[in-house]
């Protein structure tokens, strides 16, 4: 049966849209039998436009899926690097990794696993110059010393190898650069892609034959509904199992239910405000100065987030590894219109900011409060939401204004946000800082984790004093489920791992 949500997006934008959902036999009515005929159905509050985790590498729609069918040599779990496909790693010496793969594993279609598909799949995602290629900038070399062995050669120490190595996902080398390999990619993880449509359904079956033991869930479908009202009536009526990032208005309405398990976790995920600062006015680091004082951040995530966020007090959240804490701007509107005065608008200007539909808890409330504020003093904001695959294409061109939106620091070290969005080199928004470039890059260099807060410290505190962007504030995860599914855990990344979760 096939069901039509009409979507009526409210605020500053007016959207429609209609949106198909395969809604099969309810979620809620158990399974005929354990073990393969179990069914999950999972309601992201992003949905992936891709498959290809090499060319969006850091997008985490993409990650969360994809981690369900191609694997990496290492993963964070508690804080540690944990194995994977790698069992074990050393440095012969402090500009080289030796890693050893595990034995015995194969591809879901039979083929075994071996180091030319690590080196493959390295060597695309270097091709592809995806988001997360400057984390390997050191590189020199990435080699097959035999089947079962990896060789990484860095032009100095590069301590960071370990954390990046986490979100480059292996595919089999003879596949992996084919023309439509990840409309249906082929992985070493414990599902197969069944059927995916972008930004409309994937569906997935069970591997059999994973080397950590086939899934006790025989499918797992995301659930595409772009609506917050939608995805919550679909989880209290049964037609989906688990939900993530409920907006905090509507914690309500899956607490308290005998039949949902509402939960709020740790989270590596904050909100940022970018200015394009190759654009005028915001070549000016005084005007972004000016619009960070404008903003009552206090009172607007008191407001929209409740305990569910806290202002920022970095680039990154306070839970990543190595992240500083420094003092929030102040709320000081007669600071801002003296900055502006000094940069020569005093009478304010006009400008835009995007920021993706459904792209964070509440984020058009979000941009609305900031908005008004900047209001206030005489700035001119026109709201620009966009439809996901839009907003993406224009962010990676750098044609906007103002950019809004959500961010999670994916390995758990500060390396992954700062030295890959802010170094010269990246060109992410037009912001260049020879001194942030070479503190940043020194604490990547580093194997002395105890040097490196340091470093991202005084790094942290020359963004935040360039105001390369606004950040107001840094998220909990939550998450809901039906009393039937177990299992279900949500890590700070954001991007749960479905391997391990059963239904009843």
């Amino acid at each position: 049966m096939l069901r039509k949500r009409f979507v009526a997006a409210l605020g500053v934008v007016a959207l429609a849209s209609v949106v198909t959902v395969a809604a099969c036999s309810p979620a809620s009515e158990p399974s005929s039998s354990g073990g393969g005929d179990q069914v999950l159905r999972y309601a992201p509050a992003m949905f992936p436009v891709s498959l290809d985790t090499h060319k969006y590498a850091g997008e985490e729609a993409v990650q969360t899926a994809i981690q369900q069918i191609m694997e990496p040599l290492v993963r964070v779990d508690g804080g540690k690097i944990v194995p994977v496909l790698a069992t074990s790693w050393e440095n012969p010496d402090p500009n080289t990794w030796v890693f050893k793969l595990r034995p015995g594993v194969k591809f879901s279609d039979g083929t075994p696993f071996t180091a030319k598909d690590v080196v493959a799949s390295y060597q695309r995602h270097q091709k592809l110059d995806g988001p997360l290629v400057p984390l390997y900038s050191t590189v020199t070399s990435f080699a097959a010393t035999d089947d079962q062995t990896i060789t990484v050669k860095t032009s100095k120490p590069l301590g960071t190898l370990l954390s990046s190595l986490t979100l480059l996902f292996i595919g089999p080398a003879d596949e992996v650069n084919a023309d439509g390999f990840f409309t249906k990619p082929i992985g070493t993880g414990p599902f197969t892609v069944s059927a995916f449509k972008p930004d409309e359904k994937l569906e997935l079956a069970a591997n059999p034959t994973y080397w950590d033991g086939a899934p006790k869930l025989g499918k797992l479908e995301f659930v595409n509904i772009p609506e917050v009202s939608g995805r919550i009536t679909a989880l209290q009526n049964g037609e989906v199992d688990v939900l993530t990032q409920i907006p905090p208005d509507q914690v309500g309405s899956v607490k308290g239910s005998d039949s949902i398990t509402y939960a709020t976790t740790p989270s590596w995920t904050y909100y940022f405000d970018w200015f394009n600062s190759n654009r005028e006015p915001f070549n000016d680091k005084r005007v972004r100065q000016a619009m960070w004082h404008a903003l009552n951040l206090e009172g607007t995530v008191k407001d929209l987030f409740g305990e569910l966020a806290t202002v920022a007090q970095a680039p990154v959240a306070q839970g990543v590894i190595g992240a500083p804490k420094l003092s929030p701007y102040s709320y000081d509107p007669a600071k801002a219109k003296q900055l502006l005065a000094a940069a020569g608008y005093p009478n304010g200007f006009t400008t835009s900011m995007q920021w993706p539909l459904e792209g964070g808890p509440n984020i058009r409330a979000l941009a609305q409060a900031m908005i008004s504020d900047w209001a206030k003093i005489g700035i001119t904001v026109k709201p620009l939401e966009k439809e996901r695959a839009q907003w993406l294409e224009d962010f990676g061109k750098l044609n906007w204004d103002m950019n809004l939106q959500t961010n999670v620091t994916g390995t758990g070290d500060a390396d992954y946000t700062l030295a890959r969005l802010y170094v010269c080199a990246a060109k992410r928004n037009g912001y260049c800082n020879p001194a942030v470039d070479k503190l940043l890059l020194d604490a990547r260099s580093s194997v002395d984790q105890a040097a490196r807060p340091k470093l991202y410290q005084e790094a942290g505190q020359l963004l935040w004093d360039d105001a390369v962007g606004i950040f107001p504030a840094d998220l909990a995860s939550n998450s809901a489920i039906r009393s039937r599914v177990q299992g279900f855990v949500m890590p700070p990344s954001g991007r749960p791992l479905f391997a391990k979760v059963t239904v009843s």
